[in-house]
């Protein structure tokens, strides 16, 4: 039997989320199993049609990779994802039908390489029983701050869409430089597509979508710059409003405004910085590279950012 390694790579997202709170006793064998099964369910055939296929060792050797990662919230894991990510990226760029899954997980990159920076600054473990614990929040701001310290161009699209979108977030009372989180989750790319349905630049799931009166059908308003970016603002509005700071926001906006309450509520906080390290590991990721980004671009602290 063979096995689609670029739709496996895709698979550590949609896995995560259960896999977090779990402890992986599952073999290799029986992952395949499931990795194939999510593909049959939730991707289109025409992509599955595209991608190239390799051999079942290539693919059991893959996720031998993933499984500390798949059984709970570690971001260092993360590391073990970067090899293979790099690999895959250019399978799914290659063909027009998994182009918007390549654009996804382009802007996943660099989690990959930044998780690799980390390991190398851990101390080692004292025992094989016990993980390495997480990175503070403070090593993982840190680490973020000097990746994107190097004043890098805007991105092409950016510089045609930032000045689009900044007056739409204005106008919904949320901070114009709050934008830059297109750039963190699509790098501005409207085809942008996960495997567990969030698409366009601003990475809309459809349940969000609906929620501020975007239509998937006939055309879908995610992938179109102004009702994308209005409803963005708008939730990104509606999470500021109930958690009362701009970290637990956008935190919020990337694992979902339930995990953030029950995480909050786990550990009697009302601070980000208490529960950063508990919360699933693209989130402990996606926040200190918002903030980076943000003042990379716009010279301005997250925490400190007003509606105009």
């Amino acid at each position: 039997m063979k096995f689609i390694a670029a739709i496996l790579v895709l698979l550590c997202v949609g896995f995560s989320s259960s896999a977090q709170t779990n402890s992986t006793t599952l073999d290799a064998s029986t992952l395949l199993d499931a990795a194939q099964q999510w593909a049959d369910d939730h991707l289109d055939t025409n992509v599955l049609r595209a991608l190239q296929e390799v051999d079942r060792e290539q693919v059991k050797d893959f996720l031998q990779h993933y499984q500390n990662y798949l059984g709970g919230e570690y971001v260092l894991d993360l590391a073990q994802l970067k090899d293979a990510a790099t690999t895959v990226l250019p399978l799914l760029e290659a063909r027009e039908e998994t182009q918007p899954y390549g654009a996804w997980l382009r802007a996943r990159l660099d989690y990959f390489d930044a998780a690799e920076k980390l390991s190398a600054l851990a101390p080692p473990p004292k025992t094989n029983a016990i993980p390495q614990p997480n990175p503070t929040f403070k090593a993982e701001q840190e680490i973020w701050i000097q990746k994107l310290a190097p004043a890098a161009p805007w991105p092409k699209r950016a510089t045609e869409l930032v000045p689009q979108l900044k007056p739409i977030f204005v106008a919904e009372k949320v901070p114009a430089e709050l934008v830059w989180l297109a750039e963190v989750e699509s790098g501005f790319d409207r085809r942008a597509e996960s495997p567990v349905g969030a698409r366009g630049m601003f990475q809309l799931m459809p349940a969000t979508a609906k929620q501020y009166d975007l239509s998937l059908w006939p055309f879908d308003e995610r992938k179109q710059v102004e009702p994308a970016a209005r409803a963005a603002a708008k939730h990104l509005r509606h999470l500021h409003q109930m958690f009362g700071n701009w970290r637990l926001a956008v935190a919020a906006y990337n694992c979902g405004e339930g995990t953030v309450q029950k995480t909050l509520a786990r550990y009697k906080t009302k601070s980000y910085e208490r529960i950063a390290t508990h919360l699933p590991a693209e989130t402990q990721m996606y926040v200190p590279k918002v903030e980076a980004t943000i003042l990379q671009r716009e010279g301005k602290q997250l925490e400190k950012l007003k509606a105009e």
